[in-house]
């Protein structure tokens, strides 16, 4: 930041501007929009702003994960079972259930499962954390300061009979700020689009375009609906795909691993039938 003397910091600037004081939240907002077009604010600063304004209008039911959509780990599973599930989904926190996933009985963190491989004494009962449960009407910023004092990342969401309606996280109450947040599964750069995993399959941004799609698996998807696989996934689905819906596009099988209400970010893609490599590591 540059803080050579005699030139007004971005605070000062910004204070000058709401010298006066905004009368409701539209005239903020106002006041905002106007010091973004002098240059007082750029573009991000002004989102990550009128995010925050927004969240406190929100509530739990406008960003958790359906509970048709929750990935979650039995409490009968097999170990085996629980890992390769684990590794498949590549999420850092599992709700386990018992009979149905009405029956929360705690929250599963993927690095606890360590302990199975390195020769200790595991019981998934006594390896599950507290699970949080909030009403789905709770206020976002509400959420998300309760989430910072308690230090919890995921709670459970539910109706208002008392069933299991879905589950938020942290993230998901992030990214209504500061947009799509990238975690230890995403992509470390922008132009690594396409990714081998250990299992022989791909992660492919959603945002990749089909020309290069079509370079990397040999396939003869056509640009002329859309610029990106995952534009071309939502045309063929008519509507945004839920997480782990799955079509085929030219002998493919693209499966959505991460999506939100407003966009894919992360598809899964394998051969139908074995072939050799195709794509970069």
């Amino acid at each position: 930041m540059d803080s050579s003397p005699g030139k007004p910091s971005f605070l000062e600037r910004l204070s000058a501007l709401l010298s006066r004081e905004p009368e409701d939240r539209d005239e903020l907002l106002a006041l905002l929009h106007a010091a973004y077009e002098r240059n007082l604010l750029d573009a991000d600063a002004l989102s990550i702003i009128e995010g925050a304004l927004q969240m406190s209008d929100m509530q739990v039911r406008d960003v958790m994960v359906p509970r048709a959509q929750m990935d979650v780990v039995h409490l009968d599973d097999p170990m085996e079972r629980i890992v390769q599930f684990a590794v498949d989904t590549a999420h850092s926190r599992f709700p386990t259930v018992g009979e149905s996933k009405d029956d929360v009985l705690g929250i599963l963190l993927a690095k606890d499962l360590l302990r199975a491989f390195a020769g200790r004494e595991f019981d998934l009962r006594d390896m599950l954390r507290p699970a949080v449960f909030v009403p789905e009407s709770k206020r976002l910023n509400v959420l998300l300061r309760e989430f910072r004092v308690s230090r919890n990342h995921m709670a459970i969401v539910v109706d208002e009979y008392g069933g299991v309606a879905g589950l938020v996280t942290i993230e998901d109450v992030l990214e209504q700020i500061v947009g799509d947040i990238e975690d230890e599964y995403d992509f470390d750069e922008a132009g690594d689009n396409i990714r081998l995993d250990q299992n022989g399959r791909y992660r492919v941004k959603a945002t990749t375009e089909i020309e290069d799609f079509n370079a990397a698996f040999a396939t003869h998807l056509s640009d002329e609906e859309a610029d990106t696989v995952g534009g071309l996934v939502i045309r063929q689905l008519g509507r945004l795909p839920k997480r782990g819906e799955s079509i085929v596009l030219d002998g493919m099988k693209v499966q959505v691993l991460r999506a939100d209400s407003r966009r894919v970010h992360t598809l899964l893609v394998e051969h139908l039938t074995p072939q050799p490599d195709v794509a970069r590591d």
